[in-house]
């Protein structure tokens, strides 16, 4: 029983948006489930930090969580900022339930346990944009609130963000505080695409961050633990 990551599946089977007008996306359904069914058992976890279906509705989002569905793993979902169709966490779970997405569950202002590991995150924040206060506030009392409960597991704590809290020589400080605060060691998120590979970083002030976007990895899910 292990523990994966993989975000920006960027799924699009119940809208109108193609990923292969982008460098590197051809066939890329084709090529993660291959990579999930030779890497996934169905007692592991995969945890998918954001951007996973371009729905804007959630009942656009249907056909995309059925491909979820048929994949083995139970799976652990973020927001992303392109995840407009999220909806509150009863909605959701109401959602799942209604349609049998029964190995599906969302990291939302809680943790989840699995292998020996508490799963926390968040969304996050732009890296380089900190005039939205209220938005900034908001996310960071979601990491603190879903690390807090964390804690409480005693178990060690494995971070997921969809922004990266820092990229090239900007820090969202406001984020990456309550990271150091809790002792945290290692961040994966996604977010970033392309030649943007270039400029994540992978350590900053003691911390580790594991980029962990489909194009990044070759649409293959990263082993956590």
């Amino acid at each position: 029983m292990s523990i994966y990551a993989i975000s920006d599946l960027h799924l699009s089977f119940g809208t109108d948006k193609p990923m292969n007008i982008f460098k590197g996306w051809d066939n890329h359904v084709d090529r993660l489930r291959a990579n999930w069914l030779r890497l996934v058992n169905e007692n592991d976890t995969v945890v998918l930090p954001g951007d996973f279906s371009w729905g804007l509705k959630l009942s656009e989002t249907k056909k995309d969580f059925e491909f979820l569905e048929s994949l083995p793993g139970k799976k652990l979902l973020l927001k992303g900022n392109h995840d407009l169709w999220w909806s509150t966490s009863k909605k959701l779970h109401e959602f799942f339930m209604e349609n049998g997405f029964y190995s599906v569950d969302i990291i939302y202002n809680n943790c989840a346990v699995c292998e020996g590991k508490a799963i926390a995150g968040t969304r996050g924040w732009f890296y380089d944009d900190t005039s939205n206060k209220k938005v900034l506030a908001r996310e960071a009392g979601r990491l603190e609130a879903s690390i807090n409960e964390a804690e409480k597991s005693g178990l060690p704590i494995s971070v997921f963000l969809h922004y990266p809290p820092v990229y090239g020589d900007m820090v969202c400080e406001e984020i990456f505080g309550i990271i150091k605060k809790h002792g945290i060691k290692t961040v994966y998120h996604g977010h970033i695409h392309g030649a943007g590979f270039n400029k994540a970083v992978k350590e900053y002030d003691g911390v580790e961050f594991r980029l962990i976007s489909c194009d990044c990895v070759d649409f293959t899910p990263v082993f956590v633990v």
